[in-house]
């Protein structure tokens, strides 16, 4: 269902109006979980494409924090999480070795 758009309610019951209004709640809360697990991910790509070491090891940690968040909250899948994890942390790792030979 795209953003704003209205849940549709057929019956007049009770019980359908609470379930509208809480999944109505729920897509509010999970749009917020997703999009700022996201940008924290696009903030350390950023990072990582402009090669700057420092800003992507301070981002890295709360990056996968933001993961692993999602993942308690049921907004991200385990496998997924661990799959950007792990992109991350070899991106970061490569980009630090790289870092230290070419100063060396």
């Amino acid at each position: 269902m795209a953003q704003g758009t209205a849940t549709k309610v057929k019956k007049r019951k009770k019980s359908v109006l609470k379930r509208a209004a809480q999944s109505i709640t729920r897509a509010a809360v999970n749009r917020s979980n997703r999009t700022r697990v996201r940008s924290m991910m696009k903030s350390l790509r950023n990072a990582l494409g402009t090669g700057d070491a420092a800003a992507a090891d301070k981002l890295l940690q709360p990056t996968i924090s933001a993961i692993d968040r999602a993942v308690t909250k049921g907004v991200l899948e385990k496998n997924t999480a661990n799959r950007y994890k792990s992109r991350l942390s070899v991106a970061c790792n490569s980009l630090r070795s790289s870092g230290t030979t070419a100063s060396a």
